[in-house]
Parts: structure tokens; sequence; C-alpha cells
């Protein structure tokens, strides 16, 4: 119950309805978005996106063509992303869905396992989403790198606080990120780039592909001038599309994304 609240309390603040818009979390969206439309079935799809938060993504898909269900546990984010038009939106858990088995022809989790410490709650989110996709169907997640605090604190000279460095230093080694101020993000899990494949594999998700969203590009893209323009913004996505799957660069990406085909 403590976990709950702690993370309920972080997002009824409401930042996570526009954080997708701007700085960091617009390449994080540009990102998202365009690795997706590559490889989600032809519209109109299926598609299940849980953990959906407010409906930035929903928002996309919809208009897309495709059918969408969104699933979220937070009352806020499910009214403003009910109030999209195409998307149904509904409370729930990612972890005990209340959806027919095979219903959809993809299911998107691009929040759900960063707020799941036990490794056995991330499966059976997994395992869930598996269940509900039909088969030849996908699942894609995505997963926070081990290593963003620390690049974050970092960039934000918060890692010389000695309260920040000891947070910082303590879930590089265990993965699990526990802030003492809403500025550090919520409790939340900070997965190593090798893990979310074991992962896929024991929910039954063979041959998952992972695909590097920010690379590198998350310190700096935001401060200078990257996303801004219509020309170096389509520069910079080209040059992280170039490098989105070299397994050397993963762990320096603030977010991965990890896709399986259902089979």
């Amino acid at each position: 119950m403590e976990t709950i609240a702690a993370i309920s309390d972080y997002y009824e603040r409401g930042g996570e309805v526009g954080r997708l818009r701007a700085g960091r979390g617009r390449l994080e969206f540009l990102r998202t978005q365009e690795v997706l439309r590559r490889l989600l079935p032809p519209a109109p799809a299926r598609v299940l996106d849980v953990g959906g938060g407010a409906g930035a993504h929903a928002r996309w898909l919809a208009a897309d063509g495709h059918q969408v269900r969104l699933v979220d546990p937070m009352p806020l984010h499910v009214q403003h992303a009910g109030a999209i038009d195409g998307v149904d939106a509904v409370l729930g858990d990612a972890r005990r869905l209340a959806e027919p088995d095979a219903a959809y022809q993809a299911t998107l989790l691009l929040g759900p396992l960063y707020h799941l410490p036990d490794r056995r709650d991330r499966v059976t989110a997994l395992r869930e989403a598996a269940r509900v996709t039909a088969p030849g169907g996908i699942v894609a997640a995505a997963t926070i790198s081990r290593y963003a605090g620390l690049y974050d604190t970092l960039v934000r000279g918060r890692y010389i606080e000695p309260e920040v460095r000891r947070i910082t230093d303590e879930e590089v080694v265990t993965g699990v990120h526990h802030p003492f101020d809403q500025d550090l993000f919520t409790l939340a899990y900070f997965h190593h780039p090798d893990e979310i494949v074991d992962e896929f594999a024991e929910a039954g998700l063979t041959r998952a592909s992972r695909y590097a969203l920010e690379g590198g590009a998350w310190l700096f893209a935001d401060r200078d001038g990257w996303l801004e323009g219509d020309e170096r913004t389509a520069a910079l996505l080209d040059a992280l599309r170039s490098v989105e799957q070299e397994p050397s660069l993963f762990g320096i990406s603030s977010h991965l994304l990890t896709v399986s085909v259902v089979r």
C-alpha cells in the first residue's frame, strides 16, 4: 500500500498530463511514436494502451485510425484520456487486466514496468499483455535505463548533494529508485538493458527486440535546440534511428522499447 500511495501522490500532481509535450519528454514521445509506427499492424488495429497515462500516445494512435482502449490506475489520467476522440479509457491494473484473451493486435506497456519494483509483478504484467494479444500481434514495453538517474542528477547538478548521491549510487546497483523528494521522480524500477529480455522470455515472449529511444541525446537535445526546428529535429531522429539497435549504446539511453511478436 505504501508503494501505491507514493506513486499515486506523484501522479496526482498532474505533471504527467503534459510531460511528453516539452523538453526531454518531447524526444521520448517522438522516438516512441516513430518506432511504434514502424512496428504496429496497419490501421485499424485493436490497440490496448496499458498504463497509458493521460493519453499522449493514445491520441495519435486513434488519429492514425487504430481502435484504442486505454487502461490506467489513476482516475485523473483516465479522465483526461477519456476526453480524446476515439479513445476508450478505463481504470485498471497492468497485472490484472479485465480484458478477454487474444482481443488485441497490439498491447503497449509504456509506463507500468517503471513502477513495479518486484520482478514477479513485472513478469505478471507482461504475461497479461501476452494473454490479451492475438497471435501475430505485438507486445511493446518501455523501460527506464538503470543509469538514467545517474546521468540525470549529473546533468542537473544534484549529484553533489549527499542524499541525492546516496540514492543514485544505490539504484545503479539495485535498480530500485527510492527518491526523498518528488523532483527526483517517484518510486520506480530502472532496468539493466539485458534483464528486460529475460523478463519477456519468462512471460513467454521470445525473440524480443530492443530499441534505444533517445540514445545519449536526451542529455542535451532540449538545451541545444535540436527539438525546436523541423530540419534539426528530423536530423536528430535520423541519427538516433541509425544506432537504435546497437547494444553497446543501450545503457546511455534514458528509455528502451522492447518488442516481441506473440506466438
